[in-house]
């Protein structure tokens, strides 16, 4: 790497988007992942795709390690720059370029803001549905990267279902178009599914061309108690075998709640101790009168498995504030205890063996561990707490349970990661779900588009 990245890149974009004081680069070392800490040696803010082409065809020349981020809302040490080099912050390109209303689609910059895409689209009566946790922070290209998920994904999928074409740069600053703004395309290999979720790791994505949908204007909520965990993840399956199609349905422990509750100073539910585990569970229509029939539909199937009194949130401030709860476990969790969380996801019908076999693996090894999740497409979100557990044990016995728990899961048909993707902190793990010559098939990708190993490099694969 040269003595002085700046002067490597500093003819390339102004003064002010390119940075290397200490309080920058501090804000670029870190993601919501863990207590990790990796400095860049200089963060460019670029605001075009020219500008990002220019920059990484210099970093090419001079082989310097590229790590793109946007929000850096990752949890899985995405955006870190492990290897130094240069962070390429994208906020900057944050523009929603076009809503076609008569193709239903959206082009957008990476910048973008998830839910500034999807009010926009709402403001035309359209639905841009990948709904993460996170979405009033994370970015469109984020999401693209980790292909990332949310409560909704159980209807409308994740981001790769709703991707026609994106904008690429490649390592060696060439720009290319991955597909084309159409529904269908047969046109040569996927390079848009290739792209999408890869972490940055094989080109940097400065547009995208989006689909949308008409926007389906009502919703019912329910949450759902249970005096087990697995009574509430035996209810999940049963609920879809019954023919019903929730557009979210949402597993959380009861301690997951109460942290919540803790962290955002709101009481106003009640949890009773003799619940274990809730379901959250919204349907949605065009039509307020088609909501009922599919809550209904369900109240037998749940009665089946012993659930307590169903709160209805009859209001959109009621649904709020059940989502927000939700959407806040995250944040209470890092708030409670230096953690990791691990993105598990099985197929449905498995999360009642799941959940019990995290509760073995944490007596076993002796951890506490916080679970909640999008139940409905069988991914459970699971944190483990390090509270007082002394450091060697932490860094030496927690990664063989680690282990533990992911061997199980791929025996249930389950894979490592369902939408956090596995950047840093699961690459050491990839060979428990994937095959050598699977991997070796990966590399090879990885060679053929990034030859020098420049972009984000020592994600996904273990560190080199």
């Amino acid at each position: 790497m040269p003595e002085s990245i700046y002067k490597v890149f500093s003819h390339l974009i102004p003064p002010e988007r390119l940075h290397e004081s200490d309080e920058v680069l501090d804000i670029n070392s870190v993601d919501e992942t863990e207590d990790l800490f990796y400095r860049p040696n200089l963060v460019a803010e670029p605001i075009s795709t020219e500008e990002v082409s220019a920059l990484i065809a210099k970093a090419y020349e001079h082989d310097i390690p590229v790590t793109a981020a946007g929000a850096r809302t990752g949890l899985s040490g995405g955006a870190l720059s492990v290897k130094g080099g240069l962070a390429l912050s994208l906020r900057r390109m944050n523009e929603i370029i076009a809503i076609d209303e008569v193709n239903h689609q959206a082009i957008v910059q990476p910048g973008v803001i998830t839910e500034v895409l999807q009010n926009a689209a709402e403001d035309k009566g359209l639905f841009y549905a990948v709904d993460p946790a996170s979405k009033g922070t994370c970015t469109i290209g984020g999401n693209l990267a980790e292909n990332s998920g949310g409560p909704r994904a159980v209807k409308y999928g994740v981001t790769k279902d709703w991707v026609l074409n994106l904008e690429v740069v490649l390592a060696n600053g060439k720009v290319i178009e991955t597909g084309a703004n159409t529904l269908k395309n047969s046109t040569g290999y996927n390079l848009t599914g290739l792209i999408v979720g890869s972490e940055g790791t094989l080109g940097i994505i400065t547009k995208a061309t989006l689909k949308l949908l008409p926007l389906p204007e009502f919703h019912a909520l329910i949450l759902v108690p249970f005096k087990s965990a697995d009574k509430a993840c035996s209810a999940v399956s049963d609920v879809f075998r019954a023919g019903i199609m929730p557009s979210a349905m949402e597993f959380m422990e009861r301690d997951a709640m109460v942290l919540t509750q803790k962290f955002t100073e709101n009481f106003e539910l009640d949890l009773k101790e003799e619940f274990e585990a809730y379901l959250l569970i919204e349907v949605d229509a065009f039509d307020q009168n088609a909501l009922m029939p599919q809550c209904e539909k369900m109240l037998p199937v749940l009665e089946k498995h012993e659930c307590g009194d169903i709160l209805f949130a009859n209001s959109s401030v009621e649904q709020d504030k059940l989502w927000f709860l939700r959407r806040r476990m995250g944040e209470a969790v890092k708030a409670e205890s230096i953690y990791k969380e691990e993105d598990t996801v099985v197929p449905r019908g498995c999360l009642p063996k799941l959940i019990k076999e995290v509760k073995r693996i944490g007596d076993e090894f002796g951890f506490r561990s916080i679970c909640y999740g999008h139940a409905g497409d069988g991914n459970l979100h699971i944190n483990i707490l390090k509270d007082q557990m002394d450091c060697e044990k932490w860094n030496n016995e927690i990664p063989v349970a680690i282990s533990k728990l992911f061997k199980s899961v791929v025996r249930m048909g389950g894979t490592l990661s369902g939408e956090h993707g596995i950047g840093l902190v699961q690459s050491s793990y990839m060979a428990i779900a994937c095959s050598e010559v699977h991997l070796s098939a990966m590399k090879a990708v990885k060679k053929a588009l990034d030859p020098k190993g420049i972009l984000n490099p020592s994600k996904i694969f273990p560190m080199d």
